[in-house]
Order: C-alpha cells, then sequence, then structure tokens
C-alpha cells in the first residue's frame, strides 16, 4: 500500500499501525480510530466519520494485501464501537465490506471478519435487522466452512444474532422467507444443521407467525429430515413436531392445501434401501393422517395422490409397523369423508348450468403441466412420484375427484406386485365409492369389470371375498338399471331368470318385459347381473384349476351376497346354451353338489323340496333342463324335489348310457349324500312303502348300477331296513287311508309339469354328450392310426 497517500482524518501512524502484519500494532491503530471517531460523535460531524468508514472499506478492508485487510476488519469493529448507539446510521458502509471478507481465502481473514461483524453486531443490536438477510446470507456460509477456528467464531455470532432477533419485534419475515426457502436445499451438513436451527428459534417467538409461510420451507425440512447426521435428524424431527403442534391448535389457519402434495410426495419412498427414506415417509404419514382429519373434506381433491401413497404402505411387513398403521388410518379417514353429496353432478351442488366433463373443466395449461399423477398412471410401474393437483382447484366448492381415485385403484389391481393388504384396501374402496357413489362409478364399471373378473383368481381368500362384495354390489345396484350395460354384451346374453312351467325348447316365454332385467324374487338385480353370471362362467370354462380350487367357494359367498335362486336360475339358463359339454357337465356337478350340501342354499332346498307354486316348478325346470348335463346330478336333483317317479323314470335310461368310471363315482358320491342329513327326509319316506313305491324302486336301480364297493354295501343295508307294509299300516285302517289320501292330493296339488317333456329333453342333451364323445373318440383313433404309421 503506498503509505504517502493522503488519508486523512487518519494520521500516518495510524495508517501504518494498519497495514502491520502484527495483531497489537494493528490493535494499537483500532484503538486510536475508536477516539477519533468518538471526537467526530461529540461533534456531530457525520461527514468525516462517514468519510473514515469509506477509507477503512475501501483502502483497508477490500485492499490486495492480507495486512492491510485485516488493519480494515479491526478499524471498521473499532468505528462500530466508537459510534455506540448511533452506529445504526452506518450499518450498511460497516456491514458490506466485512461481508465481502467472508469469502476470502485465508482462514485467518475469515476470522477476523467474523470476529469484526460479530463487535459491529454486538453495538447495533436490534438496528441490524434491516440488513438480516445479508448477515444470514454470510453466515450461512461460515457455517460451512472448513476451518474449525472460523466456524467457532461464526457460532458466536449466530448466536448473537438469534439472541437479537427474539428479543425484537420488528424482524421482517416476509424478506427472510425467499432466502430461507433458498438455503434450506443445500446439501451440506453444517449449513442444515445453520437452517434448522434458525427456524426452530423463529418458530419459538411469539411474534413471528412462521406457520403462515410453512408451505414454502415443509419440503425443503423433509429433505433434511433424510441427512445422515442423526443429531441433525433429530432436530429436524423437534421442529417438524412444534409445527404440527401448531396446526393442530390453529387449524383453521393451515394451508392444508398447499401443503397437501408436498406430502404426497414425501409419503412415497423413492428408494427403500435408505434407512433415513422410512423416518421422511412415517414423518409425511403421520403428518398426511393429520391433515385428513383436521381438514376434512379440503384434501379430497388431492385424495387420488395420497391414494397412491398410502396404499402400498398397507402391505408393509411389521419392520414398518407405525408407518402402515398410520397409513391405515390415512386411508380409513379419507374414505369416510366421501359421502352420497360426492354422487352429485354440478348442476345439482350449485344449481348451475351444468358441469363439463372432467378433462373439460380444467384449464389445459393446468391438466397437462401440474396433474404429475395423471401422467404417471401411463405407465404400470410404481417408480414415479406420484402426486396431484386437484381438478376442482379454481372452484370454490370441494369437488372429488373420482377418475383419478379410480385409475389409481385400477393401475394397482392391474399390478402383479401389489400386496395383499394394499389389494383388499383397493378392493374396499371401490366397494365404498359404489355404495356412496353408484352413479358416477357406473361411468367406470366397463373399464372396471374385467380386472374384477380376473381378481377372483387371487390367492387371497380374503381378496376374493372383497372382490365379490365389489362384483355383487354391481350387479344388484338400482345405478347399474340402464343402458350402460347393454354395451358390455349383446341382447342374446341378457337371460330370463324365469322359466315358466311347461315350456317347450324354441317358444318364447310369457313372462313379460320384466324378465330381461329381473329375477322373479329379486327385482333388483340389473344387467350386470348377468354379464356378471356369463363371464364367471366363462372364466371357470378357461381356468379349470379356479372352478376346482375356489368354484364352490366364490358360488356360495356369491349366494350370500345376492339371491341364491337368482344365481342358480341363471347360471342353468346359460348353461343351457353351453357349447363345451365336457363343462357343462362338470359345472353342473359342481352346482348340484352345492346346492345339496351347503348351509348357505338352505332356504333354496326347502324351496325346491315342495313344488307347490309356480315359482318353484319354474325353478325346477329351469334347473333340471340344464342339470341334463350331468345323469346323476339329475336324479339327486329329482331326489331333492321328491319326483322320486320321475327319478325312478331317468334311472331306467341309465341303460342306455355309457357308464364309465366317472359316472360311478358320480352314483357313489349320490349314495353317501342320501345318508347324510340333508336327506333326512328322504330316509323317513321309506317307512312309509305303499305311498313310495317309485323312491324305493329309484334306490333299488342305484343299487344295480354299482358294483360289489362299500356304496354298494351302504345302500343294500338301507334298503334291507326298509319295512314289510303290512307292518306299518295303522290299527285304524281308516286313519291309514285318510293318511294315504293326504299324501296323493298333496302330490296331485302340485302345478302340472309335462315330465314326458322333460324325459324327452334330457334324452336329447344325453344324444348330444353320446354323439361329442363319440367324435372324440374317432379323432383320438385316427391321431393313433397316424402316430402308428
Amino acid at each position: 500500500m503506498n503509505t504517502e497517500k493522503d488519508f486523512s482524518p487518519l494520521t500516518p501512524n495510524i495508517v501504518r499501525a494498519l497495514n502491520d502484519k502484527l495483531y497489537e500494532k494493528r490493535k494499537v491503530a483500532a484503538l486510536e480510530i475508536e477516539k477519533l471517531v468518538r471526537e467526530f460523535v461529540a461533534q456531530n460531524n457525520s461527514t468525516q466519520i462517514r468519510h473514515v468508514i469509506q477509507i477503512l472499506a475501501s483502502e483497508f478492508a477490500l485492499s490486495q494485501h492480507p495486512h492491510s485487510r485485516k488493519g480494515g476488519l479491526i478499524g471498521l469493529a473499532a468505528c462500530s464501537i466508537a459510534l455506540g448507539k448511533d452506529s445504526g446510521l452506518y450499518l450498511k458502509e460497516l456491514i458490506e465490506p466485512v461481508l465481502t471478507c467472508f469469502n476470502d481465502s485465508d482462514s485467518r481473514l475469515r476470522y477476523y471478519a467474523c470476529e469484526a461483524l460479530y463487535n459491529i453486531v454486538k453495538v447495533a443490536r436490534g438496528a441490524v435487522l434491516p440488513h438480516f438477510n445479508l448477515l444470514f446470507d454470510g453466515l450461512s456460509k461460515l457455517a460451512a466452512d472448513p476451518d474449525p477456528n472460523v466456524k467457532s467464531g461464526s457460532e458466536l455470532l449466530d448466536r448473537l444474532l438469534k439472541d437479537i432477533v427474539t428479543e425484537s419485534n420488528k424482524f421482517d419475515l416476509v424478506a427472510f422467507v425467499p432466502l430461507l426457502r433458498e438455503r434450506i436445499y443445500s446439501n451440506n451438513q453444517y449449513a442444515r444443521q445453520f437452517i434448522i436451527s434458525w427456524i426452530l428459534v423463529l418458530e419459538s417467538v411469539p411474534d413471528i407467525n412462521l406457520l403462515d409461510y410453512l408451505p414454502e420451507i415443509l419440503d425443503g425440512l423433509f429433505q433434511i429430515l433424510g441427512d445422515n447426521s442423526k443429531e441433525i435428524r433429530r432436530t429436524c424431527e423437534v421442529v417438524l413436531g412444534e409445527f404440527l403442534k401448531e396446526i393442530k391448535k390453529t387449524p383453521s389457519s393451515v394451508k392444508f392445501a398447499e401443503m397437501a402434495n408436498i406430502l404426497v410426495i414425501h409419503c412415497q419412498v423413492a428408494d427403500e434401501t435408505k434407512l433415513t427414506n422410512d423416518l421422511i415417509q412415517l414423518t409425511a404419514m403421520t403428518w398426511m393422517r393429520e391433515f385428513i382429519q383436521l381438514a376434512g373434506r379440503v384434501v379430497l381433491p388431492y385424495s387420488s395422490g395420497i391414494l397412491t401413497a398410502v396404499l402400498p404402505c398397507l402391505s408393509y411387513d411389521d419392520r414398518k409397523k407405525s408407518t402402515k398403521e398410520a397409513a391405515s388410518a390415512c386411508n380409513h379417514s379419507l374414505m369416510k369423508l366421501v359421502t352420497p353429496e360426492d354422487d352429485e353432478d354440478e348442476e345439482e351442488k350449485g344449481g348451475g348450468t351444468g358441469s363439463p366433463a372432467r378433462d373439460e373443466s380444467l384449464p389445459k395449461t393446468e391438466s397437462d403441466g401440474n396433474d404429475m399423477l395423471n401422467a404417471s398412471q401411463e405407465s404400470v410401474g410404481f417408480s414415479n412420484i406420484s402426486f396431484l393437483t386437484p381438478a376442482s382447484a379454481d372452484r370454490p366448492q370441494v369437488t372429488l375427484d373420482l377418475d383419478g381415485i379410480v385409475q389409481v385403484l385400477d393401475r394397482h389391481l392391474h399390478d402383479s406386485s401389489t400386496g395383499m393388504m394394499t389389494r383388499i384396501a383397493v378392493l374396499k374402496w371401490l366397494y365404498h365409492l359404489y355404495i356412496k357413489t353408484p352413479r358416477k362409478m357406473f361411468r367406470h364399471t366397463d373399464s372396471l369389470f374385467p380386472m374384477l373378473l380376473k381378481t377372483l383368481s387371487d390367492e387371497s381368500d380374503e381378496v376374493i371375498l372383497k372382490d365379490l362384495e365389489v362384483l355383487a354390489e354391481i350387479a344388484s345396484s338400482p345405478a347399474g338399471q340402464t343402458d350402460l350395460a347393454g354395451s358390455c354384451d349383446n341382447t342374446d346374453n341378457k337371460l330370463e331368470l324365469k322359466v315358466p312351467e311347461g315350456t317347450k325348447p324354441g317358444q318364447q316365454p310369457s313372462t313379460g318385459s320384466k324378465a330381461v332385467d329381473s329375477s322373479p324374487s329379486t327385482p333388483s338385480m340389473n344387467s350386470y347381473f348377468y354379464k356378471f353370471m356369463i363371464n364367471l362362467l366363462k372364466r371357470f370354462s378357461l381356468e379349470r384349476k379356479l372352478l376346482e380350487n375356489r368354484g364352490a367357494f366364490i358360488i356360495r359367498q356369491l349366494c350370500l351376497l345376492l339371491h341364491a335362486e337368482n344365481i342358480f336360475h341363471s347360471m342353468a339358463d346359460i348353461l343351457l346354451k353351453e357349447e363345451d359339454l365336457k363343462f357343462a357337465s362338470t359345472m353342473v356337478q359342481t352346482l348340484n353338489t352345492i346346492l345339496l350340501t351347503s348351509a348357505e342354499l338352505f332356504q333354496l332346498r326347502n324351496q325346491l323340496k315342495d313344488l307347490h307354486t309356480q315359482e318353484s316348478c319354474a325353478l325346477f325346470c329351469c334347473l333340471y333342463r340344464s342339470w341334463c348335463h350331468n345323469p346323476v346330478a339329475t336324479v339327486s336333483l329329482c331326489f331333492l324335489t321328491q319326483n322320486y317317479r320321475h327319478a325312478y323314470d331317468l334311472i331306467q335310461k341309465f341303460g342306455d348310457l355309457e357308464v364309465t368310471v366317472d359316472f360311478l363315482m358320480e352314483v357313489d358320491k349320490l349314495v353317501q349324500l342320501i345318508e347324510s342329513p340333508i336327506f333326512t327326509y328322504l330316509r323317513l319316506q321309506l317307512l312309509d312303502v305303499e305311498n313310495n313305491p317309485y323312491l324305493i324302486k329309484a334306490l333299488y336301480g342305484l343299487l344295480m348300477l354299482l358294483p360289489q364297493s362299500q356304496a354298494f354295501q351302504l345302500l343294500s343295508h338301507r334298503l334291507r331296513c326298509v319295512p314289510n307294509p303290512e307292518l306299518m299300516r295303522t290299527v285304524d285302517e281308516s286313519k291309514y287311508m285318510e293318511s294315504k289320501q293326504q299324501v296323493t292330493s298333496k302330490r296331485a296339488s302340485h302345478p302340472q309339469m309335462d315330465y314326458n317333456e322333460l324325459l324327452q329333453h334330457f334324452d336329447r342333451v344325453q344324444s348330444k354328450h353320446l354323439e361329442v364323445r363319440h367324435q372324440r373318440s374317432g379323432r383320438a383313433t385316427d391321431h393313433l392310426d397316424r402316430k402308428l404309421m
């Protein structure tokens, strides 16, 4: 530095000492400057004061020479001490050159700059707050300084500044938040510690309402929560905990909607291998749970994004038990927010002129640019982080984003990696939506239906149960009684459940138009019911393992959820038209076993046991025509309905059938069933020999069909127990004849059925089966001949 240059009012001795390499000499110069400035203050000579500060800043603190810079820093601190309470008038000139030295490459010089600024701030106190952003910016850099002395000095300055902010009521939070939002994304561990400590301080000051600006920094806080430092994570947890406490105290002032997407993002784990991500996810899920409970329907527009985050967590194991429980609470609370009013159109809610479709109701820029969830749903995988900008962002009324929810649910159903509990939750959601918003949900039924049918092949019984509940609701909901289902299948697939007595093949039933839409016993069945039955049988036909392992379970549950009569009536009608005769026989055998053995079918069995009404006779005729695909099942149906003469006539025809091992096994099973509680009434009727001769003949017919087996011995022993009719007669002959007449009149009172026509139908069906077997046998013989050649 040129010592001959005029630095007045600084004397040459002061200038020389400020440039000295020894700290003691620079300190002496600083004392001289302090004395000089005090004189100017006493004289109220602000011009000379500014001139001294300007010389110390430009000629020393910003000098190229390191010793000069050190002298300038101590000189500026001395000026601030001399100015005392008046230092606030010159803070900009005092602070800026010191902050510039924070970037110096010399660690000693950075330490001196920190020391100088500490003295300046200590004197000025609250007067430095207008320059807070500059100070914060500088300190945030020093917090990450590699030199421990510099870092130690910055911590002292940091504590001083925090004390000043805490005791002041003039802190400009609005001006500070943009800087905080920028710096909160620093990846440096020390910078993060610095940021989080400041947020904790500001949150503790009663006069500073940082909660209003939480949406600006919440994402950054969750980023810091994933830091590798345990101490930083703990501090961040404390900060987030304090914010959550305040949110619970003053929910009315919280900007829930602005923070919902942030929580959705952090509820989703991008990298499950990082343990810190578990903490982020648990914290975000806990916040989400509280948000849903506190904000209520305000979060409904974000429900599809929330479900994207929540549903996978429901399948977590005990290692993430807390996250799973929080996710379950979120899911339950969100589901409760959906109410029947969400099924109303906009014009019904607000009395407007109507509501456009969802993709037309959004501004194009919003739907294209912001709806990240919809964009991510184009792929089946779940690797993308998804969140949703609400479809109703510009509307005053909260609107359920049903389209988005259905897309999320459908995507989880399609994903083979989806856990069992998640699939169950998805199906519970679909059931809930069909209950609460049936009209709107039926717009999605055609797209959901194939996947719901496919889900019946799931490995979990609980998943299948929930799936059947959804399908049953679709099939029985009044909202489905529209032309929507007409597009699913052609008119040939719409079945008539009511089969009138005596209706011959080729005749039109005389049931009226209602038969197309409903069952005689349950008019609430809609057109989707028939589609369901057709596709269910089609699925059984394509997946024989499903029929073998789960067929009975599925049909029994459907009989509980829907009317058993409708299930059997419709399936019988469909099987009557089935071209795969082998499948038809197998399916009839399955249905017959369910009918005869399942507790769920008790009422239907009682209805068929006594054919007193036209409806029960129509049901018998309907079942009989399909049961003809399986001769033994047809006989068992006749036993159930006490049509013993017809059963005997059928058994007489068994001599013309091809008796196979499978056929004999079915007869064996029928004998076992006769000994079961289901046929207790049949066994008791064996006591009345004179009134039930065809029952005994039919049983003897079965006995003659069986080889000398265990079933043969069982039935033979039963028939040996049939008493002599003379011994069973009562003493009073008149009472006996009266009883006989009652039985005769009871059976004569059955509505007339054309049993000859039923026998002819049986012959036709069995002829078809015989023809198919011969064709198969012929093809097998030709194939064998070709192989031998």
